[in-house]
């Protein structure tokens, strides 16, 4: 796993592993991770079932309860396929674009 920070966003990428094991690896290390934005970098990753992202449910509700943003980046994904809890873009671009609105969103009481 490598994790670049990028000012109050963490993105995190599988380097080994399965993703369950990667999972496991994050939710093992949620504590020093929790103050910051999450972004999950699964670009490299060849197409993933609905079940192994439906895992990373756990993370975004504990995000969501700390008024932090948790996004995956994939390319090839069918996003109408997966739960509306998971905010799934195509680019590290995008994952920022969608952390800033909910940033302001926030800001704002919303």
């Amino acid at each position: 796993m490598k994790i670049k920070e990028k000012g109050h966003t963490l993105i995190i990428k599988k380097n080994e592993g399965s993703v369950a094991d990667f999972i496991v690896k994050l939710k093992g290390q949620y504590e020093s991770l929790k103050k910051h934005n999450i972004v999950i970098d699964l670009l490299n990753e060849p197409e993933l079932e609905q079940e192994s992202l439906n895992d990373f449910l756990d993370l975004v509700q504990l995000q969501a309860s700390n008024k932090k943003s948790f996004v995956l980046v994939m390319s090839s994904v069918n996003y109408n396929d997966f739960d509306e809890d998971l905010v799934i873009v195509p680019s590290i671009q995008e994952a920022h674009d969608i952390i800033e609105m909910d940033e302001i969103e926030r800001d704002l009481g919303f």
